[in-house]
């Protein structure tokens, strides 16, 4: 562990820490919010995972979020969103290899040995923070996009594990998006009952907690009907009786503008859930 940044915020401090993750073989950083609660007390933990193209930079400089946690006493996680570095597989473009790890664990030989962003975040990070930071056992997920498939994703694959889960413009049904369908060929193969296992709107069937899914989607999204398909989501919750709240809000984009208008909505909704 190194901690490569540490700046005053709100009556707390925002780091940044490095270290070298053995689920992926490669050193990867990660955000840390420190609120002021945590200097004489364990605070509950709130994840974030982050979309394409970003890093836990996007999340801890654009969102807002560090005066709704240290009102509410919360730890924010930032992670990145794929491993990195020399040695590590990339591709062309921005939506596959690194920066588009998917959160998920990768079957296909050019990718299995790095790519387990679902091993990373699942287990990896949250021992390491639990290690190195004043955690309660509570903990909430949420996520932008990509990571907001990741959120909801994981989520559903461990009840119990998450108080809480939220998600901004996730992409909601990958299986059906040109985004999901690129990632999970090539990191999963062409079984496409293979790729159910990290889709949301194919595990809410199955789902063996209840967990109340909250959802903010921008109207004006460009990306809402080609990649995003919450409305897919939301016919599989209503199918399997799961709780959802999916909020259209006429006239927002896919941007950080947008989350930044409604993370302390999300950020008092994890609070509830953390503290209760």
């Amino acid at each position: 562990m190194q901690k490569i940044e540490s700046h005053a915020c709100f009556g707390g401090r925002q780091e940044v820490w490095s270290h070298t993750a053995t689920t992926l073989g490669c050193p990867m950083r990660f955000g840390v919010y420190l609120p002021p609660q945590a200097e004489r007390e364990d605070c509950p933990v709130l994840y974030w995972l982050s979309g394409l193209t970003c890093t836990e930079q996007n999340f801890i400089t654009k969102a807002g979020a560090q005066q709704y946690a240290a009102e509410h006493g919360l730890i924010l996680v930032a992670a990145d969103t794929s491993p990195r570095g020399e040695g590590v597989p990339d591709a062309e473009g921005y939506d596959l290899g690194q920066g588009a790890g998917f959160y998920l664990n990768a079957t296909r030989p050019k990718w299995a040995a790095n790519f387990r962003m679902y091993d990373y975040v699942v287990d990896e990070l949250p021992a390491l923070v639990d290690a190195h930071f004043p955690t309660t056992s509570a903990r909430a997920i949420s996520g932008h996009s990509m990571g907001g498939h990741g959120a909801l994703m994981i989520a559903l694959k461990n009840p119990g594990r998450y108080r809480s889960v939220s998600a901004f413009s996730p992409i909601a049904a990958p299986s059906h998006s040109p985004w999901g369908e690129k990632a999970f060929t090539a990191y999963l193969g062409e079984d496409r009952e293979a790729w159910k296992a990290w889709d949301a709107t194919a595990l809410v069937g199955g789902a063996r907690e209840k967990l109340p899914l909250l959802i903010d989607q921008g109207g004006e999204d460009e990306f809402l009907l080609p990649q995003l398909k919450p409305e897919l989501l939301r016919v599989a919750c209503e199918v399997a009786k799961h709780p959802l709240e999916l909020r259209i809000r006429p006239g927002y984009d896919h941007s950080y503008y947008f989350i930044a208008s409604y993370i302390g909505e999300h950020i008092a909704h994890h609070a509830r859930a953390l503290h209760g």
